[in-house]
């Protein structure tokens, strides 16, 4: 037993005292503490791969904030690295990945045992489990294909997608090759996580909004539905967030997923007609509201939390924490969460 379920209940519809949150990126950069750990650290990777820091950046906004749930930490490229893709983070500068274009590329990419291939992440997931002794659930997490599979084409972070869209168009069926391949290692990764102590999991479709309604469906749409099928009898909450998800809400909803996360584009009570209500929401504060003087980031909450449904609201960003957002901000966005979810009941 969760002694604090609210996260748990709110994705299952269940009423709920209160709306529960949590902040996509709610560890990182604008913590103190985690600015702390980051350079014991030494490098990036380092802080995802060894448990006991990852673990540690892990349980510091929940000790610090209060949030309702925890996220382990972690980073969405991990898995290609374990497929074979070598990865490296240059500071200021974002992931670089040796580039994944051509059939050769793609035929040398391995399907990894999870528990093999990165036993760090399961030991920092039950490390956690441990620390939070059921005070909150635990969340685990994966990119979803299309998104890892421009990372992996562009090698790296891009503005506009070129080589991606441009191999997408030009090859097709090479694109669904290197897409399958990602679906078939993500589907154990995440098991793994469930399996290790994860309460929940969230599947994360940061580019997918670069694509139109139909191409969406077309490539990425089957690969998000294999996932969600295959996790299905975890019996976990399964989350699905599409940035730029405004014209790809039907999609969404056909992707077997229990919540769905919306971005900052679209109002929460829009997203609940137009998916007729049959599914719980999480979302969708914009990140630089953060930034705003009080009165405004309280008046934006209380707006978020009206909107949404009654039933199946977990407050959330529409994006993940920036850098440099103040701590005291985003106590301030939880206590008002706290106290205007209270009046709404």
């Amino acid at each position: 037993m969760i002694p604090n379920d609210l996260f748990l209940k709110a994705c299952r519809k269940e009423r709920t005292e209160r709306t529960p949150v949590w902040l996509m990126r709610q560890a990182g950069r604008y913590l103190p503490s985690y600015r702390i750990l980051r350079e014991k650290a030494g490098s990036f990777l380092k802080l995802c791969k060894t448990p006991e820091l990852s673990a540690e950046a892990t349980l510091q906004p929940v000790r610090e904030i209060g949030f309702d749930a925890a996220i382990i930490f972690s980073d969405i490229l991990l898995p290609l690295e374990a497929m074979g893709i070598p990865l490296s983070f240059e500071e200021g500068e974002g992931p670089r990945l040796e580039p994944v274009r051509e059939e050769k590329d793609i035929e040398r990419l391995s399907i990894p045992d999870p528990e093999e291939a990165l036993p760090f992440l399961m030991k920092s997931i039950s490390l956690v489990r441990s620390e939070l002794n059921g005070s909150v659930p635990l969340i685990g997490f994966a990119g979803a294909p299309f998104t890892l599979a421009c990372y992996a084409i562009e090698g790296g972070s891009s503005k506009d997608h070129r080589k991606t869209l441009r191999l997408l168009y030009s090859e097709p069926g090479l694109f669904d090759s290197l897409l399958d391949k990602i679906t078939a290692a993500t589907i154990p990764y995440l098991r793994a996580q469930v399996r290790a102590g994860a309460d929940a999991i969230q599947l994360f479709e940061s580019w997918g909004g670069i694509l139109n309604s139909r191409t969406y469906r077309q490539f990425a749409l089957p690969c998000v539905r294999r996932i969600f099928s295959s996790l299905k009898d975890e019996g976990v909450p399964m989350i699905f967030y599409l940035n730029g998800s405004s014209h790809l809400l039907r999609e969404m909803a056909a992707s077997g997923a229990d919540v769905l996360s919306i971005d900052g584009r679209l109002p929460l009570g829009e997203a609940f007609q137009r998916t007729s209500g049959e599914f719980a929401l999480q979302g969708n504060l914009e990140p630089s509201a953060l930034f705003a003087p009080a009165d405004f980031l309280r008046k934006e909450a209380a707006s978020i939390v009206s909107g949404a449904p009654r039933r199946g609201h977990v407050f959330n960003l529409g994006h993940g924490v920036l850098p440099g957002t103040p701590v005291d901000s985003v106590k301030l966005l939880v206590d008002s969460v706290r106290e205007f979810s209270r009046s709404e009941t």
